[in-house]
């Protein structure tokens, strides 16, 4: 009776120091823009996260960055270039294409094209020493027939 008592106490402890939920859009256009630009954007802290979706704090001092950045009617992009200009292209999601973002873009092709030449070359070597390779003949295949019913080793 006890342990149900402290069960019922321990519930109503927890609700009453919970908090209403605040309205997600007190400028809903805002806020829909603030979500469609942090979606593309990488949380600094979780980094495997976009802005939109993480919970770390600064996430939340980015968030509010990017909702002053458009109250100061910045355009997306000019907002994207500020932020890059500040953390670096890993803040982006898809960093732009140019010479510092080549081995990110091409190097995944680049390693596919080498195993695939890499493994071209040895089926090619393979091929060319089963072709130099001479078939027993028949006074061997006697010889290895015998060694192999006698257990014997050369």
């Amino acid at each position: 009776m006890q342990g149900v008592l402290f069960l019922l106490a321990a519930a109503a402890v927890a609700t009453a120091q919970s908090k209403e939920a605040e309205p997600s859009a007190k400028e809903p256009l805002i806020e829909q823009r603030l979500i469609h630009i942090s979606e593309e954007l990488r949380c600094l802290v979780c980094q495997n996260e976009s802005l939109a979706s993480s919970r770390a704090e600064l996430a939340n001092d980015l968030r509010e960055e990017v909702r002053l950045l458009i109250r100061q009617d910045k355009s997306d992009a000019a907002i994207k270039a500020y932020l890059v200009e500040r953390y670096g292209d890993f803040v982006l999601y898809r960093p732009e294409v140019k010479p510092l973002t080549w081995l990110l873009w091409f190097g995944p092709f680049a390693l596919l094209l080498c195993g695939l030449v890499g493994m071209a070359l040895y089926v090619r070597q393979r091929q060319a020493v089963q072709k130099l390779a001479k078939p027993l003949s028949e006074k061997e295949r006697d010889q290895v027939r015998v060694l192999l019913k006698n257990g014997e080793s050369p």
